[in-house]
């Protein structure tokens, strides 16, 4: 509780705050916080143009690579449990058990 009034009340403090402004450290992590949102901001656009140009192809391209990719899934799936050793669990009653 004491530290916690102890270091709002040195955050607070507008002189420490410029002094760790112009650290070497502070002004480091504030360049690569910097960087990392550009990138972030960058890579976000990148993707939304890309985006935009496979929903912006030939009409219905997307709807038929979404129609694909379900029927891929499906297909997969049920080769995966069609080929799957033993039986799906709980599919087997036991001996001794009411319905």
């Amino acid at each position: 509780m004491v530290f916690r009034r102890l270091l709002a009340a040195l955050l607070h403090s507008p002189q420490l705050v410029e002094r760790l402004s112009e650290s070497r450290p502070i002004r480091r992590a504030a360049q690569l916080t910097a960087f990392a949102l550009l990138q972030a901001q960058l890579r976000g656009k990148d993707a939304a143009r890309r985006l935009r140009g496979i929903a912006a192809g030939p009409a219905g391209s997307l709807c038929r690579r979404a129609a694909r990719f379900r029927d891929t899934f499906n297909q997969e799936l049920r080769r995966g449990l069609r080929d799957r050793p033993g039986s799906p669990p709980g599919s087997q009653r036991r001996s001794g058990a009411d319905p």
